[in-house]
């Protein structure tokens, strides 16, 4: 057999594999389809919308109009007064997620595995993930009456010693609002993943561990938490990937021209520019920020994961 025929027969084998199993699965490549042209249509498409980024974009001129202008969005947003302010309020808000509310689901699912009563279980679980499937909307509605200033929440401080004052008005309270709000809505929905992954840990190790005489304690640290580390690192990835990221939808519906100090992020202020104020070529420049920093924050921290716990996501 001559050397040419078997440097090609590994790629006439791989097409061959290929035709068999699209073939052979054929109605499962089909299920999938409604997926793919989704993303076509709605993530990769729109891509080409990127060249707004360096024009100053004129929705009468259309793409091939509009004049170029080459990084002058970019420079404009990188020296506005509220430029650091903005990166800030974003990365501060992140982190205080990815800080407090990560590791809280992580521990919720590891306390709710270790309740032997199954319908106490089950009603804490229904409980937690109830606020999830509650429209943002009413979520946010509650928050601006639970923290006005005759509001249930204000009330509370008030007996505590703080002044009576509304507190969506003052920016000193919008981060800790927007943690709690974030940590009450989200934390039980945020568990599912860790509860699935701790069924997977062998029960064997925990009886062996017991008989030895460790203790529950012991037995969640040294053989649950270790069990589910990789579901852990994957999900820590991903959430590194999205600090640029916030709860756009809720910040715009909480926050208000008082507290912009420490509310306004970059998608509000996107949202800002973009839709109020129709400057669409800086809303797209920053937008192209925004998702080139968040993209290179994923690369590190899989990169990083990678290298110290051989767990990664690419």
């Amino acid at each position: 057999m001559s050397l040419k025929k078997v440097m090609t027969t590994p790629k006439i084998v791989a097409k061959t594999s290929w035709k068999r199993d699209f073939k052979m699965n054929w109605k499962i490549y089909l299920l999938v389809l409604p997926v793919i042209i989704y993303f076509i249509i709605f993530n990769y498409l729109p891509m080409g919308g990127l060249i707004m980024a360096f024009q100053n974009f004129n929705p009468v001129k259309g793409f091939f109009g509009s004049n170029f202008v080459g990084f002058d969005n970019f420079i404009q947003f990188f020296t506005a007064p509220n430029f650091f302010q903005i990166l800030r309020n974003t990365f501060v808000i992140s982190l205080l997620g990815l800080l407090i509310g990560f590791p809280l689901s992580i521990i919720f699912a590891l306390l709710l595995n270790e309740i032997y009563i199954t319908t106490f279980k089950k009603t804490v679980q229904t409980i937690s993930y109830m606020p999830y499937f509650v429209s943002t909307v009413v979520i946010c509605g509650l928050v601006i009456d639970f923290v006005s200033s005759n509001g249930i929440v204000t009330n509370l401080l008030v007996k505590l010693g703080l002044e009576r004052q509304n507190l969506l008005l003052n920016p000193n309270y919008f981060w800790a609002i927007n943690l709690i709000s974030d940590i009450w809505q989200g934390l039980g929905y945020g568990s599912i993943i860790f509860i699935a992954a701790i069924t997977g840990v062998s029960s064997e190790q925990h009886e062996a561990a017991a008989i030895d005489g460790a203790t529950r304690l012991k037995r969640v640290w040294h053989i649950t938490v270790p069990g589910i580390m990789p579901t852990i690192i994957t999900m820590l990835v991903l959430r590194c990937g999205m600090l640029m990221t916030v709860g756009f939808d809720k910040i715009l519906l909480l926050y208000n021209p008082s507290i912009y100090e420490t509310a306004d992020v970059i998608a509000t202020n996107v949202q800002r520019m973009g839709l109020v104020k129709m400057q669409y070529g800086y809303s797209a420049a920053v937008g192209l920020f925004n998702s080139v920093v968040g993209t290179t924050l994923l690369l590190v921290s899989n990169a990083i994961s990678r290298k110290y716990t051989e767990q990664s996501i690419l």
